[in-house]
């Protein structure tokens, strides 16, 4: 599954696709399977201190394997708003992330820095999915995933984060594994992760066709 989130909200979209080691052929993946699932997200502010989320392997296993992805887009640092999270076909709004980064780190020699990151992407009634770890302004990174709630209770695994734009567009790979096969309304096939994609028009109004049912705001 992929997401895309903008400011001050967040754009999420979704994608079922085998590990990256199996290729790109769809699946639909079994409970307790493990799950790539991308996210691109504003997370951070530019501030350093401890700051407010705008948002938006693993051991072998013999199950299936699907792909979660989803796009954020940050708000400015002086906004306390969430940010919005859409598939990552950027067609239909799910929800919100949030939570705090704490800077740890400057590091002048790879122009960025070192976050501690904690917050968690929620997806209305589906439920939600938390992470803890480190977010580098200047190379991928890897975060936990804590939990979850809803259809995503027993959730575990790890977020791949690839940042697009500080603070405001990062992308996320989800490796879950413990649940059961996402909604389909979740799924899709993500758009390509570079700077200039926006959630489609319908989406960003929230119009029914374009929004999961009592989406997170």
């Amino acid at each position: 599954m992929a997401c895309f989130t903008s400011s001050p909200g967040t754009n999420c979209s979704a994608k079922v696709t085998n590990s990256p080691a199996e290729g790109s052929k769809s699946i639909v993946a079994p409970t307790k399977s493990v799950l790539p699932f991308k996210l691109a997200t504003p997370s951070l502010t530019e501030n350093s201190r401890l700051l407010l989320s705008k948002t938006s392997s693993f051991n072998s296993f013999s199950v299936t394997k699907r792909s979660f992805s989803c796009r954020n887009q940050g708000a400015s640092s002086d906004d306390t708003r969430p940010s919005k999270v859409y598939t990552g076909d950027l067609k239909k709004r799910i929800g919100i992330t949030a939570g705090i980064c704490v800077l740890i780190q400057n590091k002048p020699e790879k122009n960025g820095d070192r976050y501690e990151a904690i917050y968690s992407f929620y997806f209305g009634e589906y439920g939600q999915i938390s992470v803890q770890g480190p977010y580098l302004t200047y190379e991928d990174t890897y975060l936990t995933v804590t939990g979850g709630s809803g259809i995503f209770e027993g959730v575990s695994g790890q977020v791949k984060l690839q940042q697009l734009v500080f603070p405001f567009k990062l992308f996320y790979t989800f490796y879950l594994k413990g649940i059961k096969d996402l909604p389909e309304e979740l799924l899709g096939d993500p758009v390509d992760p570079n700077p200039s994609v926006e959630p489609h028009p319908d989406a960003k109004a929230a119009h029914p066709h374009a929004a999961i049912a009592n989406f997170t705001d």
